[in-house]
């Protein structure tokens, strides 16, 4: 393919609105492993979930921003309750960070799949609503509304999570229960509450999350495996647990995905976050943004 300017700046507005979408469905793995240090595999699959959930709301009329954001609730309550039976079955006796921990939470995979093969059936799923299909123009370039609202809703969640964590009481002790619970307790605060607390947030932005992903594409019960690597390295490259480094690493996947899509076809795209990742792990574990 000859080299053009204009295909390389749309490539990169094109990979920022992207890069929005990453950052949006990996802000939950962000506090979850980031900050918790839960091996939490099952993350992709409670997207889908969330997804599941704006689609059924979608039936009665609901646009999936707004059903993303009634479900956030329901998904906060049962994230909370998720984790305690994690905790009191794997991390009361020790064994959270073995394998033992880490099959749970495949299993959780495969229960989630199952459910919703059984429950809506192999076929793809889509979204309506008055921004799905058209686009912004911008000269010759052409922005896809849908694109617009994922880079929104990530921006929005990125910087509301992020003033949560640094501005109050709770968000700075979810910040701390990973890196010193002891400490946490001198203070009179239950690290296990903390966790709870956290593991929920966690959870309910996946339901807002999983509306975005609905809005974006269409989607089926096992396409959940496709995040697991983009999610993770998007975690990873900002640093664990930090919320706008998140973003920013959500951008620079979606800008590097779409630049190798662009020139190199749709057949190199999926490797680009897996070789970023072994990169920063390789280079600078910590992330970029990380200490």
């Amino acid at each position: 393919m000859t080299f053009s300017f204009d295909l390389l700046l749309e490539a990169i507005l094109f990979g920022i609105l992207l890069g929005g979408f990453y950052a949006a469905v990996s802000l939950g793995l962000s506090v979850s492993f980031g900050l918790l240090d839960i091996p939490n595999v099952a993350h992709p699959a409670v997207l889908l979930l969330g997804a599941y959930g704006a689609f059924s709301l979608g039936q009665y009329g609901v646009d999936p921003i707004v059903a993303g954001l009634l479900l956030m609730p329901v998904f906060f309550i049962a994230g909370a309750l998720f984790y305690k039976t994690y905790y009191l079955v794997f991390e009361r006796r020790g064994d959270a960070a073995a394998v033992n921990g880490l099959a749970f939470f495949f299993g959780v995979v495969f229960i989630i799949e199952v459910g919703l093969v059984i429950w809506y059936g192999v076929d793809q799923q889509s979204a309506t609503a008055a921004y799905i299909g058209g686009s912004l123009e911008l000269g010759d370039i052409r922005l896809p509304y849908r694109l617009l609202a994922a880079f929104s809703v990530a921006l929005v969640m990125a910087l509301a999570l992020s003033l949560y964590l640094s501005k109050t009481f709770y968000g700075r002790a979810i910040k701390a229960v990973g890196q010193d619970e002891g400490a946490l307790r001198l203070m009179g605060v239950d690290p296990v509450k903390v966790k709870q607390l956290a593991f929920g947030i966690a959870t309910g932005v996946n339901a807002l999350a999983g509306a975005v992903l609905l809005i974006l594409a269409p989607i089926e019960p096992t396409m959940d495996r496709i995040y697991i690597g983009r999610t993770f390295c998007v975690v990873v490259l900002a640093g664990l647990g930090s919320m706008s480094g998140t973003l920013a690493a959500g951008l620079i996947l979606g800008i590097a995905e779409s630049i190798v899509l662009m020139f190199l076809g749709a057949s190199w795209a999926p490797a680009v976050a897996f070789g970023l990742l072994m990169v920063m792990l390789g280079f600078r574990p910590q992330g970029l943004f990380g200490r």
